[in-house]
């Protein structure tokens, strides 16, 4: 039969939520969205009866915490994604003026934050000084990676009394927040623990679109009109762009169907040669023959095969990259001198300066619905979960449901769309 996905709760809700009295409308744990919409989701003759649904987020009618006496954390951790301060300022005000809690605390440089002996105190957030974040870049917070002690986060959170932690960040930090809140059961403790997902890369799992995404896709666009303008300004002129995308290349896609200036998308989900008949190069010098000029946009993770390089991890466990940017420019111009063909590459890097920018408009109304929505589950009693985008509506899904990372499908209708925009083969693979 079919079902509702259950979130863990703290306990039964009995306190009346303020919003009442603004005579809000409230959502119940049974309004669901269907968790998959595609027919191939679902094995063949299944029924209706066997389809899953995602609790629907919103203010719940009845709470578990009683306003005045919550303390409320907040956390950033990993790296910059445009819209940390816009879901930093929304769970605060949300917390302040929509419930009236005691309390906002805002832990500084991540986890690190929440173990006592980095000796980062926490902020008190209030509606005052988070008046104007979401007018700036970065987290008022600031952030740090890898994993710290969980055993001294749960101390901390006692220390401070903190009856609601929400936590920012991407799929390490949501593993450390599942953690947190599997050790806060063990001691039998009442702390609510809201993950709200954040990766510029746009690909945790389930989560239809992630916060940030759409303002780097849109800076995004803007460095390849000017890496187009310098390709076309001299004579078989590259503009090489690398933008974000580890595992994934979302940012690389969007963007090339988004500015239809783009010739050639590489992204980690797809393979390429550099060099044989039907290698990237190839295709590459027989577009300069043709148009005199080239765009190129590559994920930062794809390409990785073709680089020898070291097996060294960052300090949350991500294997690192090579630059495949600075090895494609300098590979292109090799390849193209072995040719005698004359070479002009302007190569450019964004992914500072789009990581760091303030959320657009789209984005940051998204980001308020999170902040809002997260801290409407929290008052809940609702734990172990995260709130996100899936179907076009918010919603609560567990965190484990979120582990499996989403990219881009080679036969899907995204990638179709860059192979019309680019008009690059859709194998550029020798044998």
């Amino acid at each position: 039969m079919s079902r509702i996905i259950p979130i863990e709760t703290l306990g039964e809700c009995k306190v009346d939520s303020p919003f009442q009295a603004q005579q809000q409308e409230f959502f119940n744990d049974d309004n669901g969205v269907i968790c998959r919409v595609h027919s191939l989701d679902y094995a063949p003759g299944s029924s209706v009866d066997g389809i899953e649904y995602f609790q629907r987020a919103g203010a719940r009618e009845k709470i578990y915490f009683k306003p005045k006496e919550v303390v409320v954390g907040v956390v950033t951790c990993g790296g910059l994604c445009p819209g940390l301060n816009d879901v930093i300022r929304a769970v605060t005000f949300c917390a302040i003026e929509g419930y009236g809690v005691k309390k906002v605390l805002g832990f500084q440089y991540g986890y690190e934050g929440l173990v006592a002996e980095y000796a980062h105190p926490p902020v008190e957030l209030n509606t005052d000084n988070t008046d104007d974040i979401h007018e700036k870049g970065g987290t008022i917070l600031k952030s740090s990676r890898g994993p710290q002690d969980i055993k001294e986060i749960v101390r901390t959170l006692r220390h401070y009394n903190v009856n609601i932690l929400i936590a920012i960040g991407g799929d390490g930090t949501l593993r450390g927040a599942r953690a947190i809140q599997e050790e806060i059961k063990t001691q039998g403790l009442k702390i609510a623990v809201i993950g709200v997902p954040k990766t510029i890369d746009n690909d945790i799992g389930m989560i239809e679109r992630s916060f940030g995404y759409e303002t780097a896709v849109q800076g995004a666009w803007g460095v390849v009109n000017c890496a187009h303008a310098e390709a076309k300004a001299y004579r078989h002129g590259v503009g090489l762009v690398k933008l974000m995308g580890r595992e994934s290349g979302w940012i690389a896609a969007s963007t090339a169907t988004s500015n239809s200036n783009v010739n050639f998308c590489l992204i980690p989900e797809v393979p390429f040669d550099l060099d044989g008949p039907n290698g990237f190069f190839e295709h590459l010098r027989q577009r300069l023959e043709r148009k005199d000029h080239a765009v190129v946009v590559v994920a930062e993770g794809a390409g990785q095969n073709l680089i020898q390089h070291g097996e060294s991890k960052d300090r949350s466990g991500n294997k690192k990259l090579a630059d495949i940017g600075v090895f494609l420019r300098d590979e292109m111009l090799r390849w193209f001198a072995g040719k005698n063909c004359e070479l002009n590459v302007k190569y450019f890097d964004p992914s500072y300066l789009i990581r760091s920018t303030p959320a657009n408009a789209n984005d940051a109304e998204y980001c308020l619905f999170l902040g809002y929505n997260a801290m409407h589950a929290a008052m809940a009693g609702k734990t172990g979960m995260v709130v996100g985008l899936h179907n076009h509506r918010l919603v609560h899904m567990p965190i484990s449901t979120i582990g499996e990372r989403k990219l881009v499908d080679p036969r899907g209708w995204n990638w179709q769309a860059v192979l019309q925009t680019t008009h690059q083969p859709a194998r550029m693979v020798n044998g």
